[in-house]
């Protein structure tokens, strides 16, 4: 079965052209020109295996949908934007986006990306191994994490960044390392989103995020995630 793509962008012609070109990639694609209208069809339908969001729409800005679509579905979000501050691609991988390309792009990228995200989560929905450190669970299977036996609300982007974290405990991962084990293909990336992704991470996992004790950073090397954990 063709996994099926939301294209939001109020650019129609963009729309149709990246439309074409993803079908013929063999993808299924629909397309919505506006904020209100993309956040409807994920409501309604919820059918979707990765959402292409413009960050500049005429009636909501994409910041904004992001933060909604998230709040009601763990649907892999990579947002486009034609802005070049580092701001607003930081504030989106906060709101819940996986990933980011700003325009103009090649198409060639978006679908190396895409197919990068749907691999991802893919081979972590094989994987039915549960990896235990403490009092945190990740069940690779059910993409679920939990601590104490709650569970806690990932991004996609965030379980296979923790994923890889735990699967290589004890290891310094540079964040060159980690986006390339994350996205599975070797491509340019904001180096710094890396660090947006581990700060969400300590939000959601650590007691005291300001000084965490499951993700520790390594100055000048990376991040390791820690072996041995508190177990109170």
């Amino acid at each position: 079965m063709s996994e099926t793509l939301l294209i939001i962008d109020d650019d129609v012609r963009l729309a149709e052209m990246l439309s074409d070109y993803l079908s013929e990639g063999g993808f299924l694609v629909e397309a919505r020109h506006s904020g209100a209208a993309g956040i409807e069809a994920v409501t309604r339908d919820g059918a979707y295996s990765a959402v292409i969001l413009d960050i500049m729409l005429p009636d909501i800005d994409g910041l904004e949908v992001c933060r909604r679509l998230r709040a009601q579905s763990d649907v892999p979000i990579l947002m486009l934007t034609a802005r070049g501050e580092d701001t607003d691609r930081i504030v989106g991988l906060e709101l819940g986006a996986d990933d980011y390309l700003p325009k103009p792009f090649n198409p060639r990228e978006l679908l190396a990306r895409l197919k990068a995200i749907l691999r991802r989560r893919g081979d972590t929905g094989r994987d039915e191994a549960r990896l235990r450190f403490g009092r945190l669970e990740i069940d690779a299977g059910s993409r679920s994490v939990r601590i104490d036996g709650d569970e806690k609300v990932l991004t996609s982007y965030q379980f296979d960044l923790l994923l890889v974290l735990a699967r290589n405990a004890g290891r310094i991962l540079s964040r060159e390392r980690l986006m390339d084990l994350v996205r599975g293909e070797e491509l340019e990336a904001f180096d710094r989103s890396i660090d947006v992704h581990i700060s969400r991470l300590r939000a959601l996992l650590e007691d005291v995020p300001a000084r965490p004790r499951r993700i520790i950073t390594v100055r000048g090397a990376g991040y390791v995630f820690a072996r041995i954990q508190d177990q109170s």
